[in-house]
């Protein structure tokens, strides 16, 4: 077993969902996750809690795409309801076995699935919002990772567990100075309102009154290293073109260009992909506005891997998700998507909230 395999286990059962004697926790992860979900177990039962396990697979998935049909698709195990309504914890751990396995799959299918899901999906985020629920997100690092970042193997190990601190002695330490930094910037923002973002690739103006930044440091992702919030809805106006490729399930949409009016994005091109965004954009009524303006932090990750986990923490840019929107931002967007697209700001970008210059090329500036 590799050490810091061990180290990450401890780091998400102890500092980033503080599990307790007694707590519901809910494992969930892929097949080839396996290393990491076993030690998550024996560190969950070290800590007093109630493991329940799930484990996932693209390649069900897959199955389940291809040989369901319309009521098969729209059933929900009863699984789900009691990891989203009624655990205290849920640590998730994704490791694709083939990160294209779901590339053939009908996207009217995909989209029926995840509607169906929807609802216990609102009430993980509306369980968190409250404090009702603790949960975590994480990423073991596995040869399908691997092969789209093009790095070897052990390459992306190393990647890994530097961007999780799992590498380090003491990786709280390190969370909590990540922690204390971005709060300086959160407290800035309060009770703020314009936001104008301007750079090569981007010329967009959007509202954030009322609303939340919330300071990312390893509680929900692993790795972390972002402040986030979700626009008003009906504010984002302008256009913006995305740098990095956006991939999701198992699809990679390139070339993506949006223009938002009255918060709406009301074209969408994309060189590569298109028909897919497009059925996506469209897969209800909240698909197609923001739920999620973010900023990247995170100056140990610097390198695109084709993996959203990592690539939206890349200190210098900045990240928009269309979709679901997370309620304790004060996001009111509804959504069954919630897709994230990174635009670079490393050169000469700005963006100013309130007429005060906050960030430049890339770097803080207040």
């Amino acid at each position: 077993m590799d050490p810091r395999t061990i180290k990450l286990a401890q780091i998400l059962v102890n500092y980033s969902t503080e599990i307790k004697p007694g707590d519901r926790v809910a494992i969930r992860g892929d097949i080839a996750a396996a290393p990491l979900l076993n030690e998550v177990l024996r560190y969950t039962l070290r800590a007093g809690g109630l493991p329940q396990m799930i484990i996932d697979s693209d390649e069900f998935m897959e199955t389940l795409y291809t040989e369901a049909g319309p009521d098969q698709l729209k059933y929900v195990p009863p699984v789900e309801k009691i990891q989203n309504e009624e655990s205290d914890v849920i640590i998730f751990a994704r490791a694709s076995e083939n990160t294209r396995a779901l590339t053939g799959v009908d996207p009217e299918k995909q989209a029926m699935h995840q509607s169906a899901l929807r609802p216990f999906r609102e009430a993980r985020m509306n369980r968190s919002a409250t404090g009702d629920l603790r949960w975590v997100l994480t990423q073991f690092p596995c040869s399908a990772y691997a092969q789209e970042a093009d790095m070897s193997l052990e390459e992306f190990e190393d990647f890994v567990y530097h961007a999780t601190f799992a590498d380090q002695d003491d990786p709280v330490a390190h969370w909590l100075e990540i922690r204390d930094t971005q709060q300086r910037l959160v407290d800035w923002l309060k009770g703020k309102n314009r936001v104008e973002v301007r750079g090569p690739n981007i010329d967009l103006k959007l509202s954030i009154k009322g609303r939340t930044f919330i300071n990312s440091a390893g509680k929900r992702n692993m790795p972390s290293g972002e402040i986030y919030t979700g626009p008003v809805e009906n504010s984002v106006n302008g256009w913006v073109r995305f740098t990095y490729p956006a991939v999701r399930e198992g699809r990679e949409v390139e070339g993506v260009e949006f223009k938002f009016e009255d918060g709406r994005v009301v074209e969408a091109k994309a060189k590569k992909n298109a028909a897919y965004l497009q059925s996506q954009l469209d897969s209800d009524k909240g698909a197609r506005y923001l739920g999620e303006f973010a900023v990247g932090t995170n100056y140990g990750i610097q390198r695109f891997t084709k993996n959203i986990l990592f690539d939206e923490k890349i200190a210098g840019t900045i990240h928009l998700a269309v979709g679901a929107g997370y309620p304790d931002t004060g996001s009111k967007n509804r959504s069954a998507v919630h897709w994230d697209f990174i635009c670079d700001m490393r050169e000469d970008a700005e963006i100013e909230v309130d007429g005060e210059l906050f960030y430049k090329n890339g770097d803080f500036v207040i």
